[in-house]
C-alpha cells in the first residue's frame, strides 16, 4: 500500500467525522428553516455545529457560515467585503491559493478595483513593514493566506492584522492549510476561512467567518438563510462534519504539531544531506509542521512524483488545484526561483497523527532523483 504524503490536497475522513454526519444524512433529515419537529432538530444541530466553529475561532457563532469548501469561502470573503465596503483598493500577495488571485482580478475586471500585491521575500513571509507601505486610505481588504500551501510559509497573522487595523482595514486570513496545524483564535482576523477536507471532514464542506461588524455583500441571493450572507438550504450533515474535524483538530493541535514538526525537520535535513542539489522552498523554520517542499535542480518534478510512487509514496509538485499542469509554479517565481528550477519542485505534506521517522522516505526521495537524473 501506498504512503500518503499529500495531505495538503486532501485528507481522508475521519471516522468520528463520519459517524457525527450519518444521523443528519438518515433520519435527522429536516430542512432546519422549517418550523415544525423534523425541521427544529435540523435546526439545533446547526446552532450547535456553528457554536462549536466559533469557538475554535474566538469569534460570535453569529459570525460562522457554512460554505462548500475553501475557493467558495475566499471569493465570498474577500467580493463580500470590497463590494460591501464601496472601497476600490484590495491589497493581497502574488503568492496566493489560485480562489484569492482570481477573485482580486474579478474585482478589478467588472468592478474597477485596483489590486495591490504586497511583496514577499525569497521564503514567501509578507512583513508587517511591506504591508504598511501599501495600505492606502482607500483600501478596503487585506486578504492573505496565513500559510502557504506550496511551499508551507506560515505568516505573522496578528502582526498583519495590527497594521491593516491601525489603518482601519479589515485582515481577511485564508487559514485552508492552517486548520488543524496552527492557532486560529488570536489572530486578529476579520474574516477566516476552511475547508473541511484538508482536516478529516468531506469534499465540499468549508468554514467562512467574518465578523458581523463588516458591511457583506453575499454571492448567493435567495431566502436569506445564514442571516443573508449565505441564500440556500443550509448542508446540516456538512456543518455537523466539519465542525466535528476542526473540534477534534484544535483538541489534538498542540501536542500533534509539535511532534510533526519534529518528523518533519529530521526528514529534511536527511534529504538535503542525501539529495545532491536539492533545496528547501518556503521559510526555513516559520512553517507548517506537516510541510517539507523542495526543488530538485536538474530533473522534471513531475518525473521524479512517477518514480516516487513506483516506490510506494504518493506527493506532489505543489497546489492540487495545478496538478498535470507543466507551467512552473506563481509561488516559486515569485519568491525568486528560476523558470526551470521551478518546474523541478515536489511537495511532501504529512498527515496528522505521523509518528514514525520517514528516513526511509528520504533514502526513496534519493534513489528517485537519482533514476531521473540518470536519464538526462
Amino acid at each position: 500500500m501506498s504512503l500518503y504524503l499529500d495531505n495538503a490536497a486532501t485528507t481522508p475522513v475521519r471516522p468520528e467525522v463520519l459517524e457525527a454526519m450519518t444521523p443528519y444524512l438518515t433520519r435527522v433529515f429536516g430542512n432546519p428553516s422549517s418550523h415544525h419537529e423534523v425541521g427544529e432538530a435540523a435546526a439545533s444541530a446547526l446552532d450547535d455545529a456553528r457554536r462549536r466553529v466559533a469557538a475554535v475561532l474566538g469569534m460570535r457563532p453569529g459570525d460562522v457560515l457554512f460554505t462548500s469548501g475553501g475557493t467558495e469561502s475566499n471569493n465570498a470573503a474577500i467580493k463580500g467585503i470590497v463590494l460591501g465596503s464601496g472601497r476600490k483598493h484590495l491589497v493581497t500577495t502574488a503568492i496566493e491559493h489560485e480562489s484569492v488571485l482570481a477573485s482580486a482580478d474579478y474585482l478589478h475586471r467588472l468592478h474597477g478595483a485596483e489590486v495591490t500585491h504586497a511583496p514577499v521575500d525569497d521564503t514567501g513571509t509578507l512583513t508587517p513593514d511591506a504591508l504598511a507601505a501599501v495600505l492606502r486610505d482607500d483600501t478596503a481588504l487585506v486578504s492573505v493566506g496565513y500559510a502557504n500551501n506550496e511551499i508551507g510559509t506560515v505568516q505573522d497573522a496578528a502582526a498583519l492584522a495590527a497594521v491593516a487595523h491601525a489603518r482601519g482595514v479589515p485582515l481577511h486570513l485564508d487559514a485552508v492549510q492552517a486548520a488543524g496545524w496552527l492557532p486560529l483564535s488570536g489572530t486578529g482576523a476579520d474574516a477566516v476561512t476552511i475547508a473541511g477536507h484538508k482536516l478529516g471532514a468531506p469534499k465540499g464542506t468549508g468554514i467562512l467567518a467574518v465578523r458581523g461588524r463588516l458591511p457583506f455583500e453575499p454571492l448567493l441571493h435567495g431566502g436569506g438563510q445564514e442571516r443573508g450572507r449565505r441564500s440556500g438550504t443550509p448542508d446540516v450533515a456538512g456543518a455537523v462534519g466539519i465542525a466535528t474535524a476542526l473540534t477534534i483538530a484544535e483538541t489534538e493541535r498542540a501536542e500533534d504539531a509539535a511532534r510533526v514538526a519534529a518528523l518533519r525537520d529530521a526528514f529534511i535535513a536527511r534529504v538535503l544531506a542525501v539529495v545532491p542539489g536539492a533545496r528547501l522552498t518556503g521559510h526555513p523554520h516559520r512553517r507548517l509542521p506537516g510541510t517539507a517542499s523542495f526543488v530538485f535542480p536538474g530533473t522534471n518534478g513531475e518525473t521524479v512524483l512517477l518514480e516516487l510512487e513506483r516506490r510506494g509514496i504518493v506527493s506532489s509538485s505543489g497546489s492540487a488545484c495545478a496538478a498535470g499542469s507543466d507551467e512552473a509554479s506563481h509561488v516559486l517565481l515569485t519568491v525568486g526561483l528560476a523558470h526551470d528550477d521551478a518546474r523541478t519542485a515536489v511537495r511532501f505534506t504529512l498527515p496528522h497523527g505521523l509518528r514514525h521517522s520517514l528516513d526511509a522516505v528520504a533514502d526513496a526521495v534519493a534513489d528517485a532523483v537519482s533514476a531521473v537524473g540518470s536519464r538526462g
